[in-house]
């Protein structure tokens, strides 16, 4: 049964995934410092805008969060699912998501920073209004 609506729910799930996003950045991040690529700093460079829009996207979530007394709780993982809790206002509603489902949620997340990275400063301006 639902007892969040659905701007709490998309507030709160996109809160998780960019969340997961940004992890998945960090590490990439890291692979890429530690990989055989000849020219690194362009692919850091891109990866870390990616991460700055990202940590500011969650930001603004984090202060609606607040707001609506919003939370995200990590319940359990194993192979195939991970649990959540999400609570607002005393309504509490637990959600299972397929593991492989949670890839491909964080990975449009991904493909989203950088098509907004990767456009040139005027277009995203343009882009915002």
């Amino acid at each position: 049964m639902r007892y969040l609506n659905d701007e709490e729910l998309q507030i709160a799930t996109r809160f998780l995934f960019l969340s997961m996003a940004i992890v998945v950045l960090k590490q990439d991040i890291i692979y890429m410092q530690n990989g055989k690529f000849k020219i690194k700093e362009p692919y850091i460079e891109l990866l870390e805008k990616m991460i700055s829009m990202a940590i500011n996207e969650r930001r603004q979530l984090r202060k609606i969060m607040m707001r609506k007394n919003i939370q995200v709780v990590n319940l359990n993982k194993n192979d195939s699912f991970s649990s959540f809790l999400f609570t607002c206002q005393g309504r509490e509603e637990k959600r299972n998501y397929f593991n492989p489902a949670i890839r491909k949620k964080v990975e449009i997340i991904i493909q989203n920073l950088m098509k907004k990275a990767l456009q040139p400063p005027h277009a995203a301006s343009v882009a915002n209004t």
